[in-house]
């Protein structure tokens, strides 16, 4: 089984959680992003529903330097890039409640930005203590928008969007969006859709995929 099909094993048992990023979201006064298929508003008290666990495979280092900082210009997203792993159940972290909630966060799992394969970061939309998050207006992306991503060893890499999807977290395609590449690419993922207030929970993942230019 190749890395980027284990890859998708483990995070498909995640995207639950969040629709990726569930966990302690929902809009409280405010709307979603106008992102295909356009979000509604909702309020809702955080959800304490701990991540479903999955028989994950062990989590791998990645080659090369880690990414620390991710600019978005299109989007107004410029900070730092932390870096989530597996919890001891085999299912994927996500950003916890606290000072890096709103940060953007690297599954250490999946490529670094730059090397072969589909580099995964993750990030919330929102939240109902804080309102709008890091990835926020993630689905306002067009192709040829730009995503730059800074290393540790402060280098960067560029990467152009071509395409901006939203899939229903009861049918997300694992493999179309975790699995091997051609060449280095980038995901970029939060949640998106109607917000089922029952679940406290968004219904669809917003995915952006790109791919390297320099």
């Amino acid at each position: 089984m190749t890395r980027s099909r284990r890859l998708a094993l483990v995070v498909a048992a995640t995207l639950a959680v969040l629709g990726l990023v569930a966990v302690g979201v929902g809009v409280h006064g405010t709307s979603a992003p106008p992102a295909p298929p356009a979000p509604v508003a909702a309020t809702a008290e955080p959800t304490t529903d701990a991540p479903p666990t999955a028989s994950g495979p062990v989590q791998r280092p990645a080659a090369g330097a880690a990414p620390v900082a991710l600019d978005i210009p299109a989007i107004g997203v410029a900070g730092p890039v932390n870096s989530v792993g597996l919890q001891p159940d085999g299912a994927l972290e996500v950003p916890a409640p606290g000072p890096l909630y709103d940060q953007a966060a690297w599954y250490r799992g999946s490529p670094t930005p730059g090397r072969l394969g589909p580099a995964v970061i993750l990030g919330h939309v929102d939240s109902a203590a804080n309102g709008p998050s890091v990835f926020y207006r993630l689905g306002d992306l067009r192709p040829g928008d730009r995503a730059t991503v800074t290393l540790a060893d402060r280098t960067t890499r560029t990467f152009a969007v071509e395409a901006v999807r939203s899939y229903p977290k009861d049918a997300f395609p694992q493999l179309e969006v975790y699995g091997d590449t051609p060449g280095p690419e980038l995901r970029l993922i939060t949640c998106g859709g109607d917000f089922d207030r029952a679940a406290h929970s968004y219904r669809d993942n917003t995915v952006v995929f790109a791919r390297l230019v320099t």
